[in-house]
């Protein structure tokens, strides 16, 4: 079966779920692609930055949901690199898929308690939730009853790993689009966990160059190419529907956005090879790149859509969902602050 003709069938997979069937994840799962970022001694792929953009984009163009989810998900298990090499083993050396998840917020507490932490709190935006073997967050630290702060004052934050039957799942997620990613909240409720099982962004017990990348910039770089996906998906989708002259300036700005990606993607991993650090004025362009060319596909978007017809607006036709998907992406933080 040619690729596209896979690509067709996950696509027709996904067209219209709240979650994605077993075959979508075993699918997933048997790619391997959970784990693109993972060292291959821990049974990851070990992509380098531009093999893993390219990948995330191509499952974006798929499906809207697929793509967030594993980009979120494969996200998540990059924190392998936090994590000393005994925990990496023991959470990532299984029989079965590791995946890994959480929420970005500060949206709990971590009571320090000798070597270990009591942690309570309810997070929000744990996409993939119904998929996840571990839940990651973020906690603000306390011992004897009272925050520990930074020399700057602010309060320390610290990073946690949970297997699943730590936590339970609020099924909250009820949005418009990427409705497969299942991005739902998680309680947690004075749960032990050793310090061994926590980490702190940025440091790094894995070689690998990947890992050597500012948070931040993998984090725009990896999402700003399912922004890009979605919109070679809705081209796609929209070339039946429309004359080619309205859809140019969509066709420009997708070629762009590419082009920028590639040469941001090609500078860093020259930038890491050579032994250089990724000053903090170059992670701020990527970032004004990232959120101006957002900006600009949601406005070609929204330049098309009323000339598609009321086909396009029903439930289940594919040029609806990515548009649902597109623009419930956008509601992310990250390139709308």
């Amino acid at each position: 079966m040619k690729e596209d003709n896979k690509q067709q069938a996950l696509r027709e997979l996904c067209l219209g779920v709240d979650i994605f069937p077993e075959e979508v994840l075993t699918w997933i799962a048997g790619e391997n692609l959970w784990n693109i970022w993972v060292p291959k001694k821990y049974g990851g792929l070990e992509f380098t930055l531009t093999e893993g953009l390219l990948k995330l984009q191509e499952l974006a163009r798929i499906d809207g949901s697929l793509g967030w989810t594993v980009t979120l998900c494969s996200g998540a298990n990059y924190f392998i690199g936090n994590l000393e090499p005994e925990t990496a083993a023991q959470i990532f050396k299984t029989s079965k898929p590791t995946i890994l998840g959480g929420s970005g917020g500060v949206f709990g507490t971590a009571e320090k308690i000798g070597d270990d932490y009591k942690i309570s709190g309810t997070w929000r935006y744990a996409t993939g939730a119904n998929y996840l073997t571990h839940f990651t967050l973020n906690a603000e630290i306390y011992e004897n009853g009272k925050a520990l702060l930074n020399e700057d004052g602010s309060p320390k934050i610290r990073s946690f790993i949970l297997p699943k039957n730590d936590v339970k799942i609020v099924e909250d997620w009820n949005t418009m689009g990427l409705k497969a990613s299942v991005t739902h909240s998680f309680e947690v409720k004075n749960v032990f966990v050793p310090k061994r099982f926590s980490f702190i962004y940025n440091e790094f017990y894995q070689p690998q160059d990947i890992f050597k990348i500012p948070f931040s910039v993998f984090a725009d770089l990896t999402l700003w190419v399912n922004y890009v996906g979605m919109a070679q998906h809705f081209l796609k989708e929209a070339r039946s529907f429309t004359s080619k002259n309205i859809l140019e300036n969509l066709e420009k700005c997708i070629a762009l956005s590419q082009d920028e990606i590639s040469a941001y993607s090609k500078t860093i991993e020259d930038e890491i090879a050579a032994g250089n650090k990724i000053f903090d004025s170059y992670s701020e362009e990527i970032h004004s790149s990232a959120s101006n060319s957002v900006k600009n596909l949601s406005k070609d978007f929204i330049e098309i859509y009323p000339s598609l017809g009321v086909k396009a607006s029903r439930n289940g036709h594919p040029l609806n969902q990515v548009f649902c998907d597109y623009f419930t992406a956008t509601q992310h933080h990250i390139f709308t602050k």
